[in-house]
């Protein structure tokens, strides 16, 4: 069978990227009929849909967000098993992003398509490590897609955190980014006493029931952080980062990829969960696609490295 790629395999519309031919949505942005989700993070999953197509991590997080409005009917699916959702045959790859994150590869009609949902290629303890496949057609988020990114090593960045003798407000999301930064933690900076709030808390013990993190910590009382000023780190969500901006006595600190994050703080703490410029030159060079489609992004500068060596369009 002669190689086709379908122009048309996906379709970005106000509900979110749609593939026609197994009528279902990637990370739909609005109630739908089917969706398959690559992650549990709050852009890429919604309420409310009759059919959902997930890893068991993912559900998990979100029938914790969601409730009974979570959605109608799961079907969970392992890292490797292949399922159909009518003609296109779709399997579940770790994407390295957070805990049970996905890369989608869908074949229809011997093409292969991979959809990266988020993805990151620096080590994780508390998740899955990457899994890359070859494919046709690489779909590709493009958060950092630029030559000027580069992403330091996470664990040089988090043992900055020894120098500091002084209680620490660390500001991180609450699902996948506050887990890692506990883990890192605990690993590098073992003199750290870890604080959760009590909104990300939940998140770690997920974490814990699925048997992804296994480190110290507790959650946040006034108490802890008054005996042990020193040696406390008290992560919390962005919301409580940003009303505690006049907070005295801390070392404010927000661990992202993001510049524009790190302004205002005592302290730069540039830990990403999403590949940088590098990293996507290299999975490209690994699945080795004849043509890219990018997503979450600016895919003009990866239009100008490849120019006429792979096609590359925004969806």
């Amino acid at each position: 069978m002669k190689l086709e790629i379908k122009t048309d395999f996906l379709q970005l519309n106000e509900k979110g990227l749609y593939c026609p031919y197994g009528e279902f949505y990637l990370d739909a942005q609005r109630a739908v009929d089917k969706v398959v989700v690559s992650h549990g993070h709050g852009d890429h999953i919604v309420a409310g849909c009759r059919e959902i197509f997930s890893t068991v991590p993912t559900r998990f997080f979100m029938e914790h967000r969601f409730g009974k409005n979570a959605g109608k009917h799961f079907h969970t699916f392992p890292y490797g098993k292949e399922f159909l959702i009518k003609e296109v045959a779709l399997t579940f790859f770790p994407a390295g992003h957070i805990l049970g994150s996905a890369l989608v590869l869908m074949v229809y009609q011997g093409t292969r398509y991979l959809y990266s949902g988020d993805y990151k290629l620096q080590s994780d303890e508390t998740c899955e490590a990457i899994q890359l496949v070859k494919a046709d057609v690489f779909i590709t988020e493009s958060t950092f897609a630029s030559p000027s990114v580069k992403h330091p090593d996470a664990i040089q960045e988090i043992k900055k955190l020894n120098a500091i003798n002084h209680p620490i407000l660390l500001g991180a999301y609450a699902l996948g980014k506050a887990q890692r930064l506990t883990a890192l933690i605990h690993t590098h900076c073992p003199d750290k006493q870890v604080l959760i709030h009590h909104a990300i808390l939940p998140f770690h013990k997920l974490y814990d029931q699925l048997g992804a993190l296994h480190w110290n910590y507790l959650p946040y009382n006034r108490k802890l952080m008054k005996d042990n000023p020193n040696r406390s780190i008290y992560i919390v969500p962005p919301l409580t980062f940003n009303s505690y901006i006049k907070a005295k006595n801390v070392i404010r600190v927000f661990a992202s990829g993001w510049a524009r994050l790190q302004k205002g703080n005592q302290l730069a703490l540039f830990i990403s969960d999403h590949v940088d410029w590098d990293d996507i030159i290299a999975t490209v060079t690994w699945v080795e696609p004849k043509e890219i489609w990018t997503l979450h992004g600016d895919g003009s500068a990866l239009q100008d490295y490849y120019n006429t060596i792979i096609p590359v369009k925004q969806l």
